[in-house]
């Protein structure tokens, strides 16, 4: 169940749900940017179940959908597409990417707990 094979709309789809956690189709419409018709986004939503990436679930009169996958196995899934694409699946060069776009935004005790990662990181990979 890749989220890399999905159309920009359906990832669009995906985010939304993942931010809010459930939706029916006018409140997926309502958060999109240059939302298609209210059809277009059902129809969205039926291809998303078709593929397994959502499921729905009867709310008084309306559908309610939510992801299938967990939020933290489409963060690590959406972390790993990015690896692999864009850094040669290389972890440190996303690491000095993340450094060089939000380091002026890091608090020290951000930067201190990403280093104790990497010490623990360092510890248990010996």
């Amino acid at each position: 169940m890749a989220l890399e094979s999905l159309s920009r709309r359906e990832r669009q789809i995906m985010d939304i749900l993942y931010q809010k956690g459930k939706a029916s189709a006018s409140e997926v419409r309502e958060s999109m940017e240059n939302a298609p018709t209210y059809s277009a986004v059902r129809a969205m939503l039926r291809i998303l179940e078709q593929k397994g990436h959502v499921k729905h679930r009867a709310e008084g009169l309306k559908y309610v959908y939510v992801p299938v996958l967990g939020r933290d196995k489409a963060k690590r899934s959406a972390v790993k597409h990015l690896l692999d694409t864009f850094f040669s699946n290389s972890p440190e060069q996303v690491m000095a990417a993340l450094l060089d776009i939000s380091a002026k935004h890091l608090t020290r005790d951000e930067l201190d707990r990403m280093a104790e990662m990497i010490e623990k990181a360092k510890r248990e990979g010996t």
